[in-house]
């Protein structure tokens, strides 16, 4: 990181226990070195015991990374940044719509068979993230499961997490009757964006074209080109990590002429 990205990072980071007099032990490490190392990881696509030796050891960092994904403090982490990020463009911090899409993955041959699957739409072998965008809610689960069934669960977390979602953009494959439940029970739209029957190749889609834009970048991130990972909790954690990288990097970079 940048001294400039620091800055704006360090503000948001979750407080450790200790310094609220909860118990714990102080890190051996500074917060800054342990994250410059998860992100070199996560950009690069190494694995742990790979990690330079100019960063602390592999053991702490992935130590760090581990109490990080199983006490939800990336998802809080990146939830700061994500509202800072909003509030910089002008936003509220809690949005009030989303956009929800799933992406099929190849699995490495580590990826246990009981969390994997074959997408017989997509013929991808492997795994499917599923997400509501700005990144809201994560799920990562077999391939074969259904984008239907996988949105019932995620639509669920996201209006128990983000009670000011009112509206979700969604494809032709979340049609039936989730939008009803949706509405029956959740008192959430699901409002579906077609393709029209005279459109020929290419087309952005209205607000869909955001979703995919999010993918886009998390395939950036070289672990996330593939899933590697044992545990789809693992791979949840490395999606919100990736989108942390860049939402921190957009909030040190110079505001546009004009802007405020």
């Amino acid at each position: 990181m940048t001294d400039a990205e620091w800055a704006a990072v360090r503000p948001l980071l979750p407080v450790p226990a200790w310094l609220q007099g909860r118990g714990g032990r102080p890190e051996g490490y500074c917060h800054r070195q342990l994250l410059d190392a998860i992100r070199y990881l996560v950009a690069g696509g190494i694995s742990w015991r790979a990690l330079p030796a100019d960063f602390p050891g592999w053991g702490r960092v992935y130590a760090f990374f581990r109490r990080w994904r199983e006490h939800g403090l990336i998802a809080e982490f990146h939830d700061r940044l994500r509202g800072k990020v909003r509030e910089r463009e002008g936003r509220e911090a809690e949005p009030t719509a989303g956009i929800i899409d799933a992406q099929s993955v190849r699995a490495a041959a580590a990826v246990p068979a009981v969390s994997r699957g074959y997408d017989g739409g997509r013929k991808v072998p492997g795994r499917k993230r599923h997400i509501v965008t700005d990144t809201l809610v994560v799920a990562v689960t077999a391939a074969n499961i259904g984008d239907r069934d996988a949105a019932a669960g995620l639509l669920r977390r996201l209006r128990r997490l983000h009670r000011d979602i009112t509206l979700v953009w969604a494809d032709g494959g979340y049609t039936g009757g989730l939008v009803d439940r949706c509405r029956d029970k959740l008192a959430l739209t699901l409002e579906i964006v077609k393709r029209t029957d005279d459109m020929e190749g290419f087309v952005v889609l209205p607000r869909r074209w955001v979703a995919e834009r999010t993918f886009a970048w998390l395939m950036n991130s070289r672990p996330l080109a593939r899933d590697y990972e044992t545990l789809p909790a693992t791979s949840e954690a490395m999606i919100r990590w990736s989108m942390a990288t860049r939402m921190s990097r957009r909030l040190a970079r110079p505001r546009a002429a004009g802007r405020h």
